[in-house]
């Protein structure tokens, strides 16, 4: 019998599409592998272990005022939330900190001697190039944007740019909004076509809404 190739197409499709039913329905859907990805201080680590504390009692890494504190991919992994709609199973990998550039100078500000600051640029530098190459092993992502500053920076536009064009699905995390400086209205005329969720990773505010919006749009 001769089936034309569209209708093949069509079968599949929906073949496809009956599995991911399935998979929702009952649970077997694997962990998401989730990658924060954002400029640098725009509070990721802070994010990571805060759901990672709520949740597993641990946190994943070092915060520090001084740039670049992550400077190696950090991952948890197991992290099962409970949310209105069931439960949320996730790994969580926490990446350093995206720049176009890593001028060691950043560091002798914070009282650091020229050749650590030297072996801290080399290693951040590092982390950049190891925090891209993570693209290819993440199943989602949130971008992790600073809502007190400009959003509309060369650092973001290039984080944003790149999910795009690799087609992985994204949520951007509007952090810091307990500071009065605050705008998360600015990250959505910025980004229009993302999802925008704000939040505080200091103080936890919202992070139901998160949550809810990475069981929707990202598993």
């Amino acid at each position: 019998m001769y089936i034309p190739f569209l209708n093949i197409f069509s079968m599949l499709d929906n073949l496809k599409n009956f599995y991911k039913t399935l998979l929702k329905i009952f649970g077997n859907k694997k962990d998401i592998q989730l990658g924060f990805y954002g400029a640098v201080n725009a509070g990721k680590t802070t994010l990571a272990n805060k759901i990672s504390l709520d949740w597993l009692g641990e946190e994943v890494g070092v915060v520090s005022e001084i740039p670049h504190e992550t400077r190696q991919v950090q991952k948890v992994e197991n992290i099962v939330v409970k949310t209105n709609n069931g439960e949320l199973k996730m790994n969580v990998v926490d990446m350093p900190g995206i720049a176009t550039q890593v001028d060691y100078k950043q560091f002798t500000e914070f009282g650091i001697g020229e050749k650590g600051a030297k072996e801290r640029a080399k290693e951040a530098t590092k982390g950049v190039i190891e925090a891209i190459k993570w693209l290819d092993n993440v199943d989602a992502v949130l971008v992790v944007l600073d809502s007190t500053e400009d959003p509309y920076t060369q650092v973001n536009v290039t984080i944003i740019g790149n999910l795009e064009a690799r087609g992985i699905p994204t949520i951007i995390v509007a952090n810091k909004i307990d500071l009065p400086e605050s705008s998360n209205t600015k990250i959505e005329n910025a980004f229009p076509q993302h999802i925008v969720v704000p939040i505080s990773a200091a103080t936890g505010e919202n992070l139901e809404q998160l949550y809810n919006a990475i069981q929707e749009h990202l598993t």
